[in-house]
């Protein structure tokens, strides 16, 4: 087993996430299986991407941006964090 840390923060349709946690997945596991996982934990991640999908390519991986549809069968590896921040406006 991997461990990732996840952080999603911000308003995603209706509902804010606020998520900063330690996600333990079996080695080899890619994105889009990361994806899925935390989804089925309760962590609406994937429908985040889609009800948003410009944080489909905001989506951030040991700091640098990756866009989810050219990095979904990439691998994870232990201690890699991927966070998902969305942007907020004002005024």
């Amino acid at each position: 087993m991997i461990r990732v840390h996840l952080m999603v923060r911000g308003r995603v349709g209706g509902t804010w996430l606020d998520v900063d946690e330690q996600i333990k997945v079996p080695v080899g596991t890619t994105l889009a299986d990361f994806i899925t996982h935390v989804g089925k934990r309760g962590i609406p991640l994937a429908e985040a991407i889609e009800t948003s999908p410009h944080l489909a390519h905001t989506l951030m991986w040991n700091g640098d941006r990756c866009p989810v549809d050219e990095s979904s069968g990439r691998a994870l590896a232990d201690g890699d964090q991927i966070y998902l921040l969305s942007p907020l406006a004002g005024g």
